[in-house]
């Protein structure tokens, strides 16, 4: 387990279901944004108290696509840098490795976002100005849903489905970005993969969920945060889509950690706390959605 994991398992520990209101944030926790197998997917919901600016950000509760239940309140340190510029920040969390796999960890958060969006009116937030940011196998999905989406569906059932899955906005911190560099048949997989159930996959089926592959003119403008000595996540897979972005046109930058491995600490995660939030007081603010 690496950095990213290791914080991820200890503030996404068990606790009871309550709702609470605190002077800067109201939390609603274990809003149900869907089923499967009898099973409830949820959410937190923080919402500032005062100051609110319309807009929302998705936190995507994933490491090592493992993506677990925690008290709310645990999780305040990703999400207070945001309530405090105003953003409502939903905390996600799709159906965890190793029960289930990339590939419907996805369609886990396609489901939110268009959840978040259909119910926008009951949130407050405008639908139109809606981000999305994670670490990790956070990034990843983060990713997906910044390249990789739809405007709904408008022969489905359920009207959930007829909604849009697209982002306005996309900050992905150590993401991978081409999963068939990762896959059980890649020729120079990192042997650390084989810790991580969610990868025992080969590469026909790792590209399916491959943000890289899914780049286009229409993406969500993309903030890549990455370690230049990340051993996990090696920094070409930023490098990467940050130069499809470039050729596609996509507003993005990639900012480069000197020395930093799979997850930053003391001045880099200060800088890329900053970085985060300002991007999406850029992309999210109410005179970008017009």
């Amino acid at each position: 387990m690496r950095i990213e994991i290791k914080t991820l398992l200890l503030l996404v520990a068990s606790g009871m279901m309550i709702r609470s209101t605190q002077a800067d944030v109201q939390i609603t926790p274990d809003v149900v944004y869907g089923h499967k197998l009898g099973l409830a997917m949820t959410c937190d919901v923080f919402t500032p108290t005062e100051n609110a600016n319309g807009a929302a950000v998705l936190f995507m509760v994933s490491g090592g696509w493992y993506s677990n239940w925690a008290p709310p309140e645990q999780l305040k340190g990703f999400t207070k840098p945001l309530t405090d510029k105003g953003f409502t920040v939903f905390a996600v969390r799709h159906g965890s490795s190793p029960k289930f796999g990339i590939a419907e960890a996805v369609s886990d958060v396609r489901r939110s976002v268009r959840f978040i969006r259909m119910n926008a009116e009951t949130y407050k937030i405008d639908p139109n100005r809606i981000g999305v940011y994670g670490m990790s196998a956070g990034g990843h999905l983060s990713l997906m849903l910044g390249t990789a989406s739809d405007n709904g569906d408008p022969t489905a059932k359920d009207p959930v489905d007829k909604v849009s899955d697209r982002v306005n906005a996309v900050v992905a911190y150590v993401a991978p970005t081409d999963l068939r560099v990762m896959a059980n048949d890649a020729a120079d997989r990192l042997a650390a993969y084989e810790k991580y159930p969610a990868l025992d996959i080969d590469s026909k089926t790792a590209a399916v969920d491959s943000p890289l592959l899914y780049v286009t003119s229409d993406d969500a403008p993309t903030l890549l945060l990455a370690g230049d000595e990340d051993d996990l996540v090696p920094i070409m897979h930023s490098r990467k889509i940050q130069e499809a972005f470039e050729k596609t046109g996509v507003e993005s930058r990639l900012i480069e950690f000197r020395g930093a491995g799979h997850g930053f600490q003391g001045d880099d995660l200060k800088k890329s706390t900053e970085e985060m939030v300002a991007w999406f007081v850029k992309h999210l603010a109410e005179d970008a959605a017009k």
